[in-house]
C-alpha cells in the first residue's frame, strides 16, 4: 500500500482522496535544511505518535508512542549522531519540540526521508501531521484531524509515501 501526495492539495490512499498542504516553497529532489521545501519521493513511513492528554489511542495498525515533554526530534547541523534523529532534549541541542502549544503534532507520523544514514543538512522533521487550515508547511504534509484519522486506520507498518 501506497500514500500518494499528488500535488500540493492532494493526497491519495486506495480510493480515498484528502485534501493536504506541503512544503510552502512546493516540492524538490534536492532537499536542505530550513528551505520549506517538501521531498520527493518514495519514502518508508515511521511510528504514530501522539498526544494521550489530548488524543485517546487511535486505532490503528502501526506502533502507538506516547508523545512525551522531554521528546524532540534534531535538526541540529551542528550535530551528525543526532540529526534527523528523535531524541531527549538537550538545550545544547537545536530540536523540533514534539509536545507542542499548538495542535499540530497531536498525531504526527515521521517520513524516513534523509533517516537510515541521515547526510547532514539534507534535511529532517519530515513529518505527516495535523492542519485546520492547509496552510503550507516548512516542509511537511498535513491533514485535517478527521483524514489522519482514516489514513492511520487504512496504512501499515510497511507502507510507503511517495511525493510527486
Amino acid at each position: 500500500m501506497t500514500i500518494l501526495v499528488k500535488n500540493k492539495h492532494t493526497l491519495l490512499i486506495d480510493e480515498f482522496k484528502f485534501r493536504c498542504c506541503i512544503g510552502k516553497k512546493s516540492t524538490t529532489i534536492n532537499k536542505k535544511e530550513g528551505d520549506q521545501k517538501t521531498p520527493k519521493g518514495t519514502f518508508q513511513i515511521e511510528n504514530l505518535y501522539f498526544r494521550k492528554d489530548r488524543i485517546k489511542k487511535p486505532q490503528t495498525s502501526l506502533k502507538c508512542i506516547e508523545i512525551k515533554e522531554t521528546m524532540g526530534w534534531c535538526d541540529d547541523i551542528c550535530d551528525p549522531k543526532k540529526y534527523n534523529k528523535l531524541i531527549k532534549i538537550d538545550e545544547k541541542l537545536k530540536y523540533e519540540k514534539l509536545k507542542r502549544k499548538d495542535y499540530k503534532y497531536n498525531l504526527l507520523i515521521p517520513i524516513k526521508y534523509n533517516f537510515k544514514k541521515p547526510i547532514v543538512g539534507k534535511g529532517s522533521c519530515i513529518f505527516i501531521h495535523l492542519t485546520k487550515n492547509y496552510n503550507p508547511t516548512a516542509g511537511c504534509i498535513a491533514l485535517k484531524e478527521k483524514d489522519f484519522l482514516i489514513l492511520i486506520r487504512l496504512i501499515k507498518k510497511k507502507t510507503k509515501i511517495k511525493i510527486l
